[in-house]
Parts: C-alpha cells; structure tokens; sequence
C-alpha cells in the first residue's frame, strides 16, 4: 500500500485541528508518515484523551472512603470491601456505534467494559445497563430498542454473566442520538490484582485473544464527533462481538495473573494497539519495540496504519515477565486462543512500530496519552438561554385535572414509569446462582460466595433534572442511587460515571458539563462515595437536537450480612404504611408535567444532602435492626407513582393499600411531587411501637400514611383496580414495541 502524503487538510480529515497538527510536528521534529498520523488521531481523540474534560474530571473526589485503586489509576476502579476482598467496576458509553447498528454496537459495548474488569485480575460478577432512546412511536427508536436488547442480551447471556439491573428512559431528544451505558462488576482478592503497566527492558510484549480485522478501525474518532446523516456510511467504524471468545479469553487471562506470569495486561478497546502499546509504555515510563508482521490477522492485505488502529474485539496486551513465555503460551493454546510475541519492553520511551521489514513509526509514548503530552483544553461556557423561560415558566397557572384517576393512569402509563420486564427477561440474570434480587427492585443485589457479605448496585439519572440545572440535578443522580442501594440494605461504597452530553466547543454545552462536575463533586465528597473512574461521551448531538445532559451514576453499596437484604415491595396484608421524609410539592422537571402538560419547565426538586444523609441513616438502621419489611424511594411519578409501584413489583403477589396523603395547596401537586429524600416503608403491626420509638429518637420526620390490604389502590378519594394496575405496569412495553 502507497501511504499518502500527510498534509494539514488530511490532519483536520482525521479529526485534528491546526494547532494539534503543528503540536505533532513538534513533538516530532518532523511531520508525521501517514500511521503515525492514524496512531495520533485516534490517541488525541475526545474519546482516548479526555482533552476537553480531564481538568474538570480532577476537581472530583478520587480519594476516600475505601477506594483502593482511584480514577485513572488503572482499567477499573477498585474498593475495599472487606475478608481480604475487593470490588472492581466501571461504566462505559457505547453510544455512536449503537446509533448505527444496534445489536453489535451494544454487544460489544458489553464486552469492551468486561474485559476492563477482568484485566484487573477481577472475576466479573454482574452486568448492568442505564439505556435512552427516543420516542417508541417511532419505528426507528423500536428498531434501535430492540437491536440494543438483544445485543446485550446475547453478549451477556453467552458470556455467563448475569445481568441483573439498569434502566431506560425514553424522550424525544434522544430520538438521534440513543445512549447505550453499560456497567460491569468483578471480585477479586487484596494484592492478586494486575495492572496494565509496561516495564523491564527484554520483557515480552504479547498480543492475546482473537486475532485482527479491519472491524473498528477509527472507532475512537468516530465516537469524537456528532452523529450526522453522513454516520450510516461507518458501520465499519462498529467493532463485532465474540462472547465466547470473550470467556475463553476470561479465563486464560486469570489464569495468567493468578500463577503471576505478567507484569502487566491491558484491554485492546479503543484504539487497538495504538492504544495499549502506548499508554503501557508511558504508565510504565518505559517503550516498546513491535513488530506487527507477528500479529495474528484475519484479513489478507492488512496495512501497518490498519493493524494499529483496529478495534477488532476480544484482544488483549500483555507483557510477560521474561522467560515465562512457553508457560503464558501454553495457558492460551489451552484454552484454544492465540499468543503471539509481538515485541519486547524498551527502556527509550519510544514506540517502535516496524512491519514487513519497514519501520513505520516512531513516537514517544508519553507524548501520545492522556496525561503526557495529549493536548488539555478549557472550553468557553455561557448559561444557556433556555434556562430564563424554563426557571420562570408559571407553573402554578397549570389547570388542575378535571380526573385525578385518570391522570394518573396517564402517568402510570408512561414508559418511563412502567416496569421494564420486556427488556430484562432478554437477561440472564440468575447465571452463576449468585443473584438475590434482580431487576425490578430500587437496586439489584448480589451475593459473594463463600461469605456473609452482598452488593447492591445501581445505575441512575434523571435527564430533565440535568437539564434544567445541571448542578443540582447531577447531585440528584448521586443522592438517588445512593438512595436506591440503601433503600436495599447497602452502604453506598463510592460511584463510576457515563458523562453523556453534547458538543463540548458549544459554550451552552460546556458550561452543563462543568455544573455537573461541580454538583457532582459535592454530593459525592458528601457521601463519602469517591469516583473510581468512567467514561466521558461528548458529541451526543444528532442533526436536529442534542441530547439532555446525562452524567449516569453507577454506584456499588455493601451489605454485610445478606440478612439484612430488603426489598422494594409490600409484603403482607394488614402492614402499616409509613412515609420517611418531607413533600415540598415540587412538580418541576417532574414526569406529571411532561406526560400531561407535555412541559419541561421549572427548577427540579431541592436536595438537602444533610437530609439525604440522616435517611439513609435511619433506613439502614431501620434494616439492620428488623423493624420494616420493604423500602422503595419516592422518584420519577411522585408518591402516587412509587406507593402504587409497591402494590404491584411483586408480580406473584400483588397487594391492594388504602392511604391517606396530605395536600398543601394542590392535590395533583401532592400526588405527582418528585420532592427528594422520601422513602416509603412497610411495617408489621407487632413491630409499631418499636418502629415509632426509633424513629423518635432519629427526630426524623414520619408519618403513617395507611395499610397494606385489599384488592384495590385507594388514595384519598380515589380507587383504582389492582389488576388493571399490575396489566398496565406489566404489559404497557411489549405493547408499545408490537403496536400491530
């Protein structure tokens, strides 16, 4: 292949700007030969270097708690959880490749964040997914629903591990641009973790796992910029997913860090090679010399700029500790995988790329990463002009429905609210027997084998909230899934995040990612949760719109003992009904005021951190000491919404309730309130003066607002059947998705 000559205009081709272009040059001495430029577009894109948002992302916590490995310390967060344990995880976007071929876009999405587990030496033990799409009245968005469920379903289900919570929204500003988050968790034990570290001169630089295609290639740079009529036509820039690869290639590679074969390992994600080559070269302070004629192909005729920028799934970088390579050779003959030797550590700094006898790069490593000399921005911010209508939007002008009844099945109705059953029973969630609550309920729960121990984990975010401020709704997200782990018996532990949002050059865009960061910084110093690490995806713009600001949490809660595991739903007749916490009767960016007034206005629910604090506190005392039978927080739909949700969660059993809620000024306001910091729960009669007495101790606020029974919902005035409730939340998504 006659490489073309490198020219400004082919730089700016590549997704560089001018003064990237003269940075290169630079650095080098020189100009760039055409892989080199490939090596430097894909290291400097958005979606490898961070330049546009890695000065605000260390303003985050990244310390505390029982972090043991932090935010870019390594492939995934890492926390102390006790026995000699640890948790690995971490959150991913897939989000452009999704856009444009849905199945594998989404499968591999799964992959990639499963093989950053697993390169930590982790076993992966839970899969988790936080989903947005457009419209279901669209045909394209069901089309896009569909092939992103299955593609997660058939990766996760083939791969054998369970998925076993998420979520997914649905607004029309997703209709372009979906956001497929997925999320991953592993054990592993104190000191047996690996690192993805490139050191000792003479050590031998492998590549492991499938072997290379031209599937991939500029996937990074494709995830760099926004989605546009012209994005159908890089279907090629989508990577193809193996799952059964995928475990092969999971077992051989703990099998190699367990006997303590390596100095170090890295997932082939973005970027391929250039990728792992380069940022283990500089985590290490050291170089590499390759030899990519020794890389395994799958397509004739391969050029040195192809096999370096390759994203072909299921590879991995290792560097064997010198003279253990027949033994890491064996391991992955083995297990039926290729292990080749590719090249050797270095100690120049530099990473030598030759191919067929012809040296065709030659950079310094540091020069190429995130953290070395890959360029650093700060962008120019502006409140956006949206936000002077929407904080002043008279909302106490709304007209009062003419039938509260009604209206809440309208609400009830949304796809938002109803139960995601048609997407998760797709999901194993029970591989490996270790699920104890699946999805359905505030958090998912998994046990530790060989322990008393549990984790309940969840993702979360409320794009409306973002939206419309994007501190306090970002420090909403942080608060909710705090809430959601503790509302399941767990002590939130500390966070990874998928900051979705859109073109950070756009001041009115940049200045959201900024109050995110600053809302999320507060609320997680204030929880003790640090962020382990995550993902930043710009560019979610379609032609038409930019998505809401999305910065998903993904948090991990620990139980100790799996006894004090609780559940969202009522479980016996006759149970009293309490609510913890205060209504405010805030309906802004509320979900009653997008599906009846079809208005997102207001100022989202206030959250008091201090307040949210003492709940949790009371919760999980309240847990721990065996004083209520389920705990579901108030949400998305207001009280009405959660308390009719707990009738109904337990498929197998639903319960009837009568209540009586307090209304200040306006009953729909009452009903529909998204106000923070309130739980719902349910206690046994026998238990009431107990349950009274601690909470007066607590000097937290509580009122009893009914009992479980019967065979319908009734809410001051008005009655709803049971069953109609239970079909709707059961059964509103399958119809949606078949509107034949």
């Amino acid at each position: 292949m006659t490489e073309p000559e490198v020219t400004l205009d082919l730089a700016i081709e590549h997704g560089l700007n001018k003064e990237e272009y003269e940075k290169i040059c630079k650095i080098l001495g020189r100009r760039p030969n055409f892989t080199e430029l490939g090596i430097f577009s894909v290291m400097w894109s958005e979606h490898c270097s961070y330049k546009n948002s890695i000065a605000l992302l260390k303003t985050l916590p990244r310390s505390g708690g029982k972090l043991l490995v932090g935010a870019g310390e390594e492939n995934a967060g890492l926390v102390d959880i006790g026995d000699g344990l640890a948790v690995a995880f971490k959150i991913e976007s897939h989000n452009h490749p999704s856009a444009v071929e849905p199945y594998q876009g989404a499968a591999t999405g799964v992959g990639g964040i499963m093989r950053d587990i697993f390169t930590m030496g982790a076993r992966p033990i839970a899969s988790l997914n936080s989903l947005r799409f457009g419209s279901l009245k669209d045909a394209r968005t069901r089309y896009l629903f569909d092939g992103v469920v299955k593609g997660i379903g058939d990766y996760g289900n083939s791969f054998g591990v369970p998925t076993i919570a998420g979520e997914v929204y649905f607004d029309e500003c997703y209709q372009g641009n979906p956001l497929i988050n997925a999320m991953a968790v592993g054990i592993v034990k104190i000191g047996q973790s690996a690192s993805a570290t490139a050191e000792g001169e003479g050590n031998p630089v492998m590549i492991v796992g499938s072997s290379t295609g031209r599937d991939g290639i500029h996937g990074a740079t494709f995830a760099s910029v926004e989605i546009s009529e012209e994005s159908e036509a890089k279907r090629t820039s989508v990577q193809v997913g193996d799952p059964f690869t995928e475990k092969l290639l999971l077992e051989a590679s703990l099998e190699i860090i367990r006997e303590d074969l390596i100095v170090g390992i890295q997932d082939m994600g973005a970027a391929g090679i250039s990728c792992s080559t380069s940022e283990m070269s500089a985590k290490g302070r050291s170089g590499m010399k390759i030899d990519l004629s020794k890389v395994p192909l799958r397509e004739s005729g391969m050029s040195a700029y192809e096999i370096m920028l390759s994203e072909s799934q299921e590879r991995m970088l290792v560097v064997a500790k010198k003279g253990w390579e027949d033994r890491v050779k064996e391991i992955f003959e083995k297990w039926d995988l290729h292990c080749e030797i590719i090249g050797t550590v270095t100690t120049d700094g530099k990473l030598d790329i030759e191919y067929l006898g012809e040296k065709k790069a030659e950079l310094p490593a540091y020069e190429l990463v995130l953290g070395g000399g890959a360029p650093v921005y700060y962008r120019e911010t502006a409140e956006p002009e949206y936000l002077f209508e929407t904080r002043n939007y008279p909302l106490d002008k709304l007209p009062q429905p003419g039938n509260l009844s009604e209206t809440f099945l309208k609400v009830f109705s949304s796809p938002n609210i109803v139960s995601k059953k048609w997407v998760y029973e797709q999901y194993d969630s029970m591989v490996r027997t270790n699920t104890v609550v699946g999805p359905g309920c505030d958090a998912a729960v998994i046990r530790i084998k060989g322990t008393k121990k549990a984790l309940a984990v969840k993702t979360d975010c409320n794009g409306r909230y973002v939206y419309l401020n994007p501190k306090e709704g970002t420090k909403i997200a942080v608060a909710e899934s705090a809430r959601n782990v503790v509302c399941s018996g767990g002590v939130p532990l500390a966070i990874t995040n998928c900051l979705n949002f859109g073109n950070p050059y756009k001041p009115e865009i940049y200045w959201q990612f900024s109050k995110a960061i600053e809302g999320m910084g507060e609320a997680c110093r204030y929880f003790d949760t640090p962020v382990t690490g995550g993902n930043v995806s710009f560019y979610n713009e379609s032609p038409d719109t930019s998505v809401y600001p999305t910065p998903v949490i993904g948090m991990v809660g620990l139980i100790e003992d799996y006894e004090n595991i609780m559940t969202s739903y009522f479980k016996s007749e006759d149970d009293l009904i309490y609510l913890l916490g205060e209504d405010f009767e805030e309906i802004g960016g509320s979900e009653y005021l997008k599906v009846i007034h079809k208005v997102v206005a207001g100022e989202p629910p206030k959250i008091d951190l201090e307040k949210e604090k003492q709940l949790h506190e009371v919760v999980l005392g309240l847990i721990s000491k065996k004083l209520i039978n389920s705990a579901h927080d108030v949400s998305d739909g207001g009280i009405i919404t959660a308390l009719a949700e707990c009738c109904v969660m337990n498929e197998a059993k639903p319960l009837g309730a009568e209540i009586s809620v307090d209304v200040a000024t306006r009953e729909d306001f009452a009903f529909f309130s998204e106000s923070q910091s309130r739980v719902i729960v349910s206690v046994s009669p026998e238990k009431k003066d107990e349950f009274d007495a601690f909470l007066l101790a607590k000097d937290f606020p509580v009122l009893q607002i009914g009992k479980v029974g019967g065979k319908s919902f009734h809410i001051n005035d008005h009655r709803m059947n049971l069953l109609l409730l239970s079909n709707i939340y059961y059964n509103t998504i399958s119809k949606l998705m078949d509107p034949q």
